[in-house]
Order: structure tokens, then C-alpha cells, then sequence
């Protein structure tokens, strides 16, 4: 049977409203499809009772935070912005195991949002956990952060708060199909997909606010360069190890930043995107023109499996 967003929307929304009656639900989002599609869920069925809370952990894309707030206030969403970079790079201090740096994220990142939503009289918490998640987190391939009840972690007993998740029976085309239903606009609904842990999946080892900085630049010339490709996702990954380059005839050791773009349908499997290769030597050149400290540049053409589509 074909999916029918118009009733899965009659549906969510009824039950939202059902569960959480007269009280407050808390609802993260990050700009991404998922998340702003269930706090839209959300404010369809309880108002300005649904807190839309963006946390600007330091790990998001230029400018962000501020442009995604600024949408969310316009389509009438009761959105606030909150600046919590400091506890988020503490915790990932020190870190370059790629587990140990998810389970990290994870915990500061509800131990942070817990603790607003407590202060804001929120009851419930709503989320945009989608079944991708659910099934790679399970599987062990990958810890996705927002994967709790389905691995053991009582979310009553931990954290306080009733969880709720709107859309975890479905794969992204049915998130971006129920998205467009609710009247986002195709620049929200068809947006790229950005993982919950943001740029610190894309810097591998010690995740620093000097090095995120690198990769956030990288990324927005990698986005901009590939915006009229139908890419699942377009990014740029910044690798551990230095290179060596050459600068006014002298030995100099630099950073490597890695393109990575494929095409997907659910995150279940991808093939990396047919960039032409004018387009990737002009990509290359304005990382290393905008990007003083990268010495090479290369492009990632490995599909998943073997590999998945973030590098951690």
C-alpha cells in the first residue's frame, strides 16, 4: 500500500494531542528534515504548548542556528535559540574513538536539553528519531544519538521526561513526503540530511573549535559548489593526520580535507555523486584559496556498504 502522508499526519497529530493533553512538550530540532517535521507535528497539535529549542552546540553550519530560528519563528513555531557551545567541546575534549565521541555528544546533549526543558515546565520531549536510526543503531554499525528506548535506555527512569517519536516508523522519502504535507517549503523538506552530532562527525580525532571552524568553511564551499546536484548529502570531512605541501618553495605541513557527496534514497545504502570534474578542481581551489591551512584536497568514491556515509 502506497504511503499516505495526509493520514499518517491525522494520525500523529491525534496522538500527540491525546498524550500530552494540557501540558508543555519540549521538541529539539536542528533544522534537519526529521527533527523539523515532528516539532511541526508537535505545534500542530498543541500550539505554542510544543517549546521548538535549537541548541547551538558549536558544531552546526555557518550561520545556522540564526537562519533556522528565523524560519521556524516565521511559520508561527514557538522556536527559541540557546547558546550552549562550551559544555558540548568539554565533553568532547580529548576524544578521537568514533563511539566514545557519539556517546558523549549524546549525553551532554539530553543532559543539556533535559535540563531546559525542566526549567520550562515541559513534560514531554519529542524528537525526530527516524527508523534509519533505529536499525544502524541496533545493528551496530553506528550509535545514532537519538536512539534510546529501542537500546535499553529508560527514558522515564534517566532522564524524566516521557519521549516521544512521531516518525520512527519511517525512512527519509516518507519523512520529506510528510514534511511537504504540512506546507514546510521545499528548501526545508528536501534539505540535505545533517546529522544530530553536526561537524563533529566530519573531523576525525579531537574534535576543537579550531578545527570544526576548518571543516564548517570547507563545507559551505562544498555546498555551494554542489547546490544544483541532487546529492542525499554534500560535505566536506577533515582528516586526522597533517600532509606535506609546498609554500613559497618550502616544506609545509598541512591540513587534508576530504569532499564527500553521495546519492541515497534512505540512508540504507549510497553511491557516491558523479561530480564533473571541472566542478570538483573548482571546489578544490577555493578550499585551498578560503583555507590557508589545507594542503590537500581529496575526493571520497566509496559507496555504502562497505563504508557509511558519515566517516564516524
Amino acid at each position: 500500500m502506497a504511503f499516505d502522508p495526509e493520514s499518517f499526519i491525522e494520525r500523529q497529530v491525534g496522538l500527540l494531542r491525546n498524550e500530552i493533553g494540557n501540558e508543555k512538550a519540549f521538541a529539539a530540532t536542528s533544522g534537519g528534515v526529521d527533527s523539523t517535521v515532528s516539532a511541526m507535528l508537535a505545534h500542530k497539535a498543541i500550539g505554542k504548548r510544543a517549546l521548538v529549542a535549537f541548541l547551538d552546540d558549536g558544531l552546526m553550519r555557518e550561520g545556522e542556528p540564526e537562519d533556522v530560528v528565523g524560519k521556524l519563528k516565521g511559520m508561527g513555531l514557538n522556536a527559541r535559540l540557546y547558546r550552549v557551545q562550551e559544555p558540548f567541546f568539554r565533553a568532547l575534549k580529548g576524544l578521537t574513538d568514533p563511539e566514545e565521541k557519539r556517546k558523549a555528544f549524546r549525553r551532554t546533549f539530553y543532559d543539556t536539553l533535559t535540563g531546559i526543558a525542566k526549567e520550562e515546565g515541559a513534560k514531554y520531549f519529542i524528537q525526530g528519531t527516524i527508523a534509519a536510526d533505529v536499525v544502524e543503531t541496533k545493528g551496530g554499525v553506528k550509535t545514532q544519538h537519538n536512539v534510546l528506548d529501542q537500546i535499553g535506555i529508560e527514558t522515564s527512569k534517566e532522564y524524566g521526561f516521557r519521549f516521544l517519536e512521531p516518525l520512527v516508523e519511517l525512512y527519509k522519502p516518507e519523512v520529506r513526503k510528510v514534511g511537504e504535507k504540512l506546507g514546510l517549503p521545499a528548501d526545508m523538506y528536501q534539505r540535505r540530511a545533517f546529522p544530530g552530532p553536526g561537524l563533529s562527525l566530519r573531523v576525525i580525532g579531537e574534535v576543537t573549535p579550531e578545527r570544526v571552524a576548518v571543516v564548517r568553511k570547507a563545507t559551505k564551499i562544498i555546498e555551494e559548489g554542489t547546490s544544483d546536484l541532487s546529492s542525499f548529502q554534500a560535505f566536506a570531512v577533515l582528516l586526522s593526520d597533517k600532509a606535506t605541501g609546498v609554500e613559497g618553495g618550502k616544506r609545509k605541513f598541512g591540513e587534508i580535507i576530504v569532499i564527500r557527496a553521495v546519492d541515497s534514497k534512505d540512508a540504507m545504502t549510497a553511491k557516491p555523486t558523479n561530480i564533473p570534474w571541472k566542478r570538483l578542481e573548482e571546489i578544490r581551489d577555493r578550499i585551498l584559496a578560503e583555507q590557508p591551512s589545507v594542503v590537500k584536497v581529496l575526493y571520497d568514491l566509496t559507496p555504502k556498504p562497505p563504508s557509511t556515509i558519515e566517516y564516524i
